[in-house]
């Protein structure tokens, strides 16, 4: 068993601790796919969602998850929360905290605000999911589960396609594929990049039919609106989807054995087509079944529940 204090970040993580988490995430995809989806693991535990930024799949999946394990969630988001009201960010947390939960599971704008808070909350953990353009460590995780199940992904190559500029999945797959031996490759147009990305060591296109050739994986990313400025304009929609749209026409240029994968929420038309998320090739839904694994994992593993699972 190797225990987490935190989880802010891939960076954070050493290679042995994510092929642990890797391995606990698997034992769980059981579990999930049993009649009866419940275990012992985290009883007399509870955990907070505490969500400032809209989501669907994370904060669901991280409350399935906790309720799987038999802990007790409490759902907090900043509609209902008391910084509507004026409070900061770190009295919401320390007031929390003084309730005295296991895990803390927080998304925020702010990049770094989760290692902010565990600055000052010395009992709880916290779970980083998503801060601003920063990390989400879990996506990355999930999708790494989802690729070990589906042949692997040492020695791969990860084309990631759209908004890189404001993707934090995108950071943390930069991180995750120098300790885990696979090849990312992304793909924008000039003004949806953030600045020296190379550092990184990936290949860097702004042409995605010539970044698709050797590609086992095309990760598709939506354009992010709500973060986006004059600076990281584009023409059109349309013109956005000719340029870096994913469609049947290339994805049958990728080849047979490429894989479709996007970590949501998509918009149809725009970075993909219908034809091409409903396909044999996509493991759109299979990252949304194995993201409720992932996060049992990391619950278990901040919660010391390894050995019982």
């Amino acid at each position: 068993m190797i225990a987490l204090r935190h989880l802010f970040g891939i960076a954070e993580l050493d290679a042995e601790q994510i092929r642990y988490l890797l391995q606990l995430g698997a034992s769980f995809v059981g579990l999930s796919r049993r009649s009866i989806r419940k275990a012992p693991t985290l009883r007399g535990k509870t955990i907070i969602n505490l969500f400032f930024e809209s989501s669907t799949r994370t904060r669901t999946s991280f409350e399935i998850a906790g309720k799987r394990l038999s802990a007790d969630v409490i759902n907090i988001s900043s509609s209902t929360s008391a910084t509507k009201k004026g409070e900061s960010l770190l009295d919401t947390a320390l007031t929390l905290a003084a309730m005295r939960p296991h895990v803390l599971v927080i998304r925020h704008a702010l990049p770094g605000c989760c290692h902010f808070l565990a600055e000052h909350l010395r009992e709880t953990s916290i779970v980083n999911a998503g801060d601003g353009a920063h990390e989400h460590p879990t996506q990355a995780l999930t999708d790494l589960l989802t690729l070990q199940e589906h042949g692997g992904f040492v020695g791969k190559t990860i084309t990631i396609v759209g908004d890189i500029a404001h993707s934090r999945v995108a950071r943390s797959h930069l991180l995750a594929a120098r300790k885990m031996g696979y090849r990312v490759r992304l793909v924008a147009p000039k003004t949806l990049l953030p600045r020296r990305v190379e550092q990184f060591g990936c290949e860097v296109y702004h042409d995605f039919d010539e970044a698709i050739p050797g590609s086992d994986v095309l990760y598709m990313l939506r354009i992010q609106t709500e973060r986006l400025t004059s600076n990281c304009s584009f023409p059109s929609l349309r013109e956005y989807h000719e340029a870096y749209g994913l469609n049947g026409r290339r994805l049958a240029a990728a080849g047979e054995q490429c894989l479709v994968m996007h970590p949501g929420p998509m918009n149809r038309g725009v970075e993909i087509a219908s034809d091409v998320a409903d396909s044999a090739a996509s493991r759109i839904l299979d990252q949304v079944e194995h993201g409720v694994a992932m996060r049992m994992a990391v619950l278990t593993a901040l919660c010391g529940g390894g050995e019982e699972a």
